[in-house]
């Protein structure tokens, strides 16, 4: 039989005992979760440059496949009947319409391209909301209504001299 003492959810432990356990379970778990995450990225760049190896390798190939079938189809031409210069000639000439029309459609969408307005607009609107903003006063309670009336002693000096603070600024800087 298992030592009950042992157990996560005894109640003999301590409070301190389950606080130390808890922490500890949770720093593993932390720990797991960045190794699980780790694993997964060395997976994804694995796949990821995989896939940029064969695209270049596409691409290669098919640039060495653009000459071999640029004089395929000058021969082919040929073959029907026109010279090889008029051939060869008509195969440049159509790479050349085939530039200047994607030169064109290309020109097309760079023309449409524009400045993101909406996100500029928003952030000139920000940009004047915060130029007008001035920070509030705090309220400050006076050292001589906290202090008594009498001699005062140094704790009552270092309250004096304390900066005055409220509840939101010392939530604030305790949860940091």
């Amino acid at each position: 039989m298992s030592d009950p003492g042992n157990y996560a959810g005894s109640a003999d432990r301590s409070l301190g005992q389950l606080v130390a356990s808890a922490t500890a379970e949770l720093s593993a778990l932390v720990h797991d979760e960045i190794a699980l995450a780790k694993a997964e990225m060395r997976q994804d760049v694995k796949r990821g440059v995989t896939g940029g190896v064969a695209f270049i390798v596409t691409g290669v190939l098919i640039l060495f496949a653009i000459p071999v079938l640029s004089f395929a189809a000058a021969y082919g031409i040929h073959n029907l009947g026109l010279g090889l210069a008029w051939s060869f000639l008509i195969v440049g000439g159509a790479f050349i319409l085939l530039g200047i029309l994607l030169a064109l459609f290309g020109y097309a969408k760079f023309k449409k391209v524009k400045p993101p307005e909406k996100s500029i607009a928003s952030a000139k609107q920000t940009a004047a909301v915060l130029q007008g903003v001035k920070p509030h006063p705090r309220p400050g309670i006076a050292a001589n209504a906290i202090l008594p009336a009498g001699g005062s002693t140094l704790s009552d000096k270092a309250i004096e001299n304390r900066p005055v603070q409220d509840k939101a600024s010392a939530v604030a800087r305790s949860s940091t």
